[in-house]
């Protein structure tokens, strides 16, 4: 997957059509066996939104907790960062290290 933590992301289909934000986690799709077991998904802060409704616990009073839910990875396009456009990703390997490279502005940046 070519997503990292603290990647901005663009959102480019769904509710949240248009909007930007980090990426807080990623998780990776997970083969067992033949058969796919979990899609490549990834957590944008604040996108794709959802109320928790919780019970109160004891002493404690319930509450409502808004938290952001994972979307599909085909769902987000990398934003570069340094000509800021919404782009796919390239890799080059330059002095044993793995580079990404914007397929926009062809400069690479880790």
């Amino acid at each position: 997957m070519k997503f990292k933590i603290k990647d901005l992301v663009i959102v480019n289909a769904g509710a949240d059509k248009g909007k930007t934000g980090k990426i807080l986690k990623v998780m990776k799709s997970v083969l067992r066996g033949a058969k796919l077991m979990t899609q490549p998904k990834v957590i944008v802060e604040g996108v794709n939104v959802r109320t928790k409704h919780q019970k109160p616990r004891g002493e404690k009073t319930g509450t409502i907790i808004k938290q952001e839910a994972p979307i599909h990875s085909s769902n987000v396009t990398i934003v570069c960062p340094l000509c800021e456009k919404s782009t796919r990703i390239n890799y080059v390997i330059t002095d044993g290290k793995k580079l990404r490279q914007c397929k926009h502005c062809h400069k690479s940046f880790i």
